[in-house]
């Protein structure tokens, strides 16, 4: 398993939330999204300029900017 932060993600690449890296208003704000430790994410797609990232969580989508997805940290299967 490999420890990368959420924005390094690729489409369609699946990982499970390890820690969320911010405190304070954004820090609550993503909490309250669902992206805490355990969940599990996939990528599903970036906006044309990379930016916002659209993920799948719990049976729904979210999109988050780059600025906050640099806070995620995810742990994903080592590629061989």
């Amino acid at each position: 398993m490999a420890l990368i932060n959420l924005r390094q993600m690729k489409k369609n690449q699946s990982g499970t939330i390890q820690a969320v890296k911010v405190g304070g208003e954004l820090g609550r704000r993503i909490r309250e999204m669902g992206l805490v430790p355990g969940t599990d994410i996939t990528i599903q797609g970036r906006a044309p300029l990379y930016d916002p990232v659209a993920l799948r969580v719990m049976g729904g989508t979210l999109t988050l900017r780059n600025n906050e997805a640099d806070f995620i940290i995810v742990e994903t299967p080592k590629s061989t």
